[in-house]
């Protein structure tokens, strides 16, 4: 039976991109709610589903380790049903650019894979889902220099970066989020995933499968299956969601929200059966580009208040749309353009799997390291100097 792989055990079936962790953590930003397709199947190395293909990822300082595993039998196939991946190198993705996925066959059982050699295209995607074209650095900087508290946080959660996600998992998977937690969700999502999505391949007995259709999510029966698995009211917003997009729209409708602006995108999302504007802007921020978007739950209010004192009003207890908009408008105007990744990077600081982090030591940039040495040095030629002088000064007085 195939195993996760390890990189301890060789890097001669790993590829690799050059990414340090100040540019990317992968323990905080795949286990800080904005995918529930990733698990830590080894220390630091994490095991997930993205654009049709199992994929192992881990990171020493300066690189970021990648594992593709494909099922022997469908090596070379063009896999798509309903629903083709779409990836690219920016965050301006040209539509028409898409990967190859695996093909839905729902009687078909996982079976081993073996690992195939890398290829341009899987680079790009994981370049493209990562958004390693934007340097998180320069983003933290700015944020940083406007918000005083957000500098205190950003000492210790290096490296928060926004997924460029798949349009239909994430509308898809934020569909299940309605009064849930995290550690639920990922549940729902593999139930989802195993029920309705194409297997994929068998690691250490554990099974992967692709996310599902469109047209699996709006089968009939399909909501009735998923109340029987646990997903309550959501199971009827899931399927009447993805009737909804294939009768009034097409497949291509939610790909196509890249390309508007993000109200338009927001609102157009938010005729759907069970998605509000808080679902309608995670689905606009994590993978329609929009990089304005701020979420607002219970979760991000309370940081507002206790952390910015953000007062909408006396006697406010929920929240409401003009909240919603209010919240959103601080938070861009105090961190511009990219407001929606800098409170990805609070709202990651205040879940409570993470607190720990807070009593360890800050994660040095390189440049901070670079800076610290000539700080160093500089310090060291001023205290020189400074002994030359007095040195000289009393040379000077012996000779007077």
């Amino acid at each position: 039976m195939a195993k996760h792989a390890v990189l301890s055990s060789g890097a001669k079936m790993w590829r690799s991109v050059a990414c340090a962790k100040s540019e990317l953590r992968l323990d905080l930003t795949l286990a800080g709610g904005q995918s529930f397709r990733w698990r830590e199947t080894a220390e630091g190395h994490w095991t997930g589903v993205m654009g049709g293909r199992v994929w192992t990822l881990t990171q020493t300082d300066e690189t970021l380790w990648y594992h593709v595993y494909t099922s022997s039998d469908r090596q070379g196939q063009a896999a798509v049903g309903d629903r083709k991946r779409r990836a690219g190198v920016s965050l301006q993705n040209k539509p028409e650019m898409r990967f190859k996925g695996a093909p839905k066959k729902e009687e078909e059982e996982p079976v081993a894979v073996t690992p195939v050699q890398d290829t341009e295209e899987e680079e790009e995607m994981l370049r493209d889902y990562f958004q390693l074209n934007l340097k998180l650095g320069d983003l933290y900087k700015g944020w940083g220099a406007a918000d005083p508290h957000f500098q205190r946080i950003a000492d210790i959660f290096t490296g928060v970066r926004l997924l460029r996600q798949d349009p239909t998992e994430c509308l898809f998977s934020f569909i299940c989020t309605s009064n849930n937690h995290i550690s639920r969700i990922h549940g729902m999502v593999e139930r989802l995933c195993r029920a309705l999505g194409a297997p994929l391949c068998q690691l250490d007995e554990t099974s992967y499968y692709d996310f599902p259709s469109l047209s699996a999510l709006a089968g009939n029966g399909v909501e009735a299956r998923l109340r029987d698995l646990g997903f309550g009211y959501r199971a009827r917003f899931l399927q009447q969601s993805a009737a909804q997009i294939l009768d009034t729209h097409d497949l291509q409708w939610l790909d196509g929200l890249r390309s508007t602006s993000y109200l338009l995108a927001r609102d157009a999302l938010r005729t759907l059966p069970g998605v509000g504007t808080k679902v309608a802007d995670c689905v606009c921020l994590m993978s329609l580009d929009k990089a304005e978007a701020v979420p607002v739950d219970t979760h991000v209010w309370q940081i507002a208040k206790r952390d910015y004192s953000f007062a909408p009003g006396s006697g406010q207890k929920s929240i409401t749309d003009k909240l919603h908009r209010d919240l959103g408008d601080f938070f861009r105007k105090l961190w511009g353009p990219y407001a929606g990744w800098a409170q990805s990077v609070l709202f990651c600081a205040d879940l409570k799997k993470f607190q720990k982090l807070k009593g360890k030591a800050p994660l040095k940039r390189p440049k901070e390291e670079e800076e610290e040495k000539v700080t160093v040095a500089c310090k060291s030629i001023k205290i020189e100097n400074t002994k030359t002088k007095s040195a000289r000064h009393k040379k000077a007085k012996t000779v007077v």
